[in-house]
């Protein structure tokens, strides 16, 4: 095993306190003797929750010897209160301790830039490894394999059980219940996701009628009873007898047939998409990445691909899948559906008239619409990745924060869940006008138009809320906020823009399809940065800074694919690691010429 540099492990502090771990406060002592992974997630991020399903294998594989701690630091202000930290948990099945760390404190002691980051301690308390991003499960578990060794034999391993106490578990129908429809015979059909089913529910939306789907995770057709789902999440009506379900964490599109409750998979193999994956093609043969919501519009299922950042469409006539809309790069950015680019889109309503799919892009706090026929992408509402907040108004100024859902309601106008604010909101397009329906609605999904009543999906209290749709909207006090975190400061002129990736042991940079890097680099405001933005191979980039600009945001993405070495092995593993950065900066005199970012790598001397 390489020789690596020794740098110790900063404690672990956040004002939030401990979850998981049955009110007892753990410091490295606590650990010393197991190998330590710390996970700097946030509930929001979807590349973080596809960390927290990568790790559950390496978790389980290694539970005599590894504790995984996840970090959790926010980047909206909703995620800053403790209890959407302990709703979050619970809702994910975070089955390791979690740090509440609401002012990043341990986040600024690791150097951080970005969601989710992994950092690996050894048992006498030392960084051996730090990976931005997700995919890195693999290199990681030969790690944890070659510490047991290493560790084992010096004596320093200590086995046995972890610090995790499990939580009590609330019972009740449903759990953390995500989107719904309203049945042709009446009632609604609901994703269950916390209990990864379905649940029909009479029309009081309490009473329930039957539940599709055994209630443990998995990825199972058939009858009602037998078939499993993991965390699904949108649903929408095909026909009279059949509904599509956005199984999110398998990957897949399924169908379940009303009459019989009978499960079937219509799109996705189970694995997610990863870059240079197929874009089309039979529906059963490509991956697919986190599919939040689906909605019927301009002849296809049209699907909010959240783990992409991307819309793709379902031709039930052909079986197919293609991408529709995004470019994969995570932003707000209207134009040809090609060329667009959005941020985890949850949300997805087609309009009475057919003329346009609305969309709640949640990373950016934005609803967003796809116009029929040409399938050009607009923005109603939201600026950016980084602003949101709760202000009413036109809609160039109105703020939200995280939606997740979009409903149509009947004159014309878009009811959209403002998870993160706990608020029903309106945007008018004959006004262009953004008010307040209602408030103190715990982080709604969804909702549900039923004659002149909405039905709300109330995830975090676990409920349905029926209420009369309002006349007049709710005066609400205006707040905005921008996401905070620690701006690094630049110097003028010339930045490098440093990517560091080494391939895991055992692994070369992959070829096989072209280039094994990717790096992507643009701002906010576009003008930070005269030269050196757009997309290549290489992962050094030279900036040219505007002198006229002091501040703002570089967005950096990046990607390198490997594989394993060994020319012996007949049918190598190959990986594809990849990251997006939003850096703050500020150009002052005394800042640093060089900004290193890592991928994937080990500290080694």
């Amino acid at each position: 095993m390489a020789s690596r540099a020794r740098v110790r492990a900063p404690q672990l502090v956040g004002k939030g306190g401990w979850l998981n771990t049955g009110g007892k406060e753990l410091t490295l002592a606590d650990l010393r003797g197991k190998i330590v992974v710390l996970d700097f997630w946030t509930f929001c991020c979807i590349n973080c929750l596809h960390v927290l399903d990568e790790l559950r294998e390496l978790e389980e594989a290694h539970r005599d010897t590894l504790v995984i701690i996840g970090v959790h630091s926010p980047k909206f202000v909703h995620e800053a209160e403790h209890q959407a930290v302990v709703d979050a948990v619970a809702r994910y099945g975070v089955e390791h301790p979690v740090l509440d760390d609401p002012e990043l404190a341990t986040w600024k002691q690791y150097a951080v830039r970005a969601w989710p980051t992994l950092v690996v301690i050894d048992p006498e308390g030392y960084v051996v490894a730090q990976h931005a991003g997700e995919g890195h499960a693999h290199a990681i578990a030969s790690l944890v394999a070659e510490l047991e060794a290493e560790h084992g034999e010096k004596g320093t391993l200590r086995r046995g059980d972890g610090p995790y106490v499990a939580p009590e578990t609330v019972p009740g129908a449903l759990k953390f219940p995500g989107k719904a429809v309203a049945l042709p015979g009446g009632g609604y059909l609901v994703a269950d996701s916390g209990h990864h089913s379905l649940v029909e529910l009479a029309e009081d939306g309490e009473t329930v009628v039957r539940r599709i789907g055994s209630g443990d995770r998995g990825f199972v057709d058939g009858k009602a009873e037998e078939a499993r789902f993991s965390e699904p999440q949108g649903l929408a009506l095909l026909g009279t007898d059949e509904v599509v379900v956005a199984d999110t964490v398998n990957h897949a599109l399924r169908a379940v047939t009303l009459a019989t409750g009978e499960v079937r998979t219509l799109a996705g193999t189970g694995r997610q998409w990863w870059q240079n994956s197929a874009t089309s093609g039979p529906a059963r043969e490509v991956d697919l990445s986190s599919p939040w919501d689906v909605a019927v519009f301009d002849g296809a299922v049209w699907i909010a691909m959240a783990g992409t950042h991307q819309l793709w469409t379902y031709d039930p006539a052909a079986l197919t899948v293609q991408v529709a809309a995004g470019t994969t790069n995570e932003g707000l950015v209207d134009g040809p559906p090609l060329e667009a680019w959005f941020a985890q889109p949850s949300g997805l309503a087609a309009s009475a008239d057919g003329t346009r799919l609305w969309v709640a892009d949640s990373e950016t706090s934005a609803v967003r619409w796809v116009e029929a026929g040409t399938h050009v992408v607009r923005t109603a509402v939201g600026t950016g990745l980084f602003d949101f907040g709760h202000r009413d108004g036109v809609a160039e100024q109105a703020l939200l924060q995280h939606p997740l859902g979009v409903t149509v309601l009947p004159d014309g106008s878009v009811a959209v869940s403002d998870t993160y604010n706990h608020a029903l909101r309106r945007y008018d397009p004959a006004s262009g006008e953004v008010s307040t329906l209602a408030t103190d609605l715990r982080e709604p999904s969804g909702a549900v138009v039923v004659g002149e009543d909405v039905v709300v999906i109330e995830s975090a209290r676990h409920r349905l809320t029926r209420m009369r749709l309002p006349e007049a909207a709710v005066r609400v006090e205006a707040a905005a906020h921008r996401t905070q975190r620690p701006a690094t400061e630049v110097a003028p002129g010339t930045l490098t823009l440093d990517v560091v990736f080494a391939p895991p042991a055992g692994q070369k940079l992959d070829e096989t399809y072209g280039p094994a890097t990717r790096l992507l680099v643009s701002s906010t405001p576009p003008e930070l940065i005269l030269s050196g933005s757009g997309n290549d191979t290489a992962l050094r980039r030279e900036l040219a800074l505007n002198p006229e600009v002091s501040e703002g945001v570089l967005h950096v993405s990046a990607m390198a694919a490997s594989c394993d070495a060994d020319p012996a092995i007949e049918f190598p593993t190959c990986h594809v690691h990849q990251q997006d950065w939003g850096v703050p900066v500020r150009v002052t005199d005394a800042g640093t010429a060089r900004l290193a970012l890592v991928l994937a790598g080990m500290d080694e001397q």
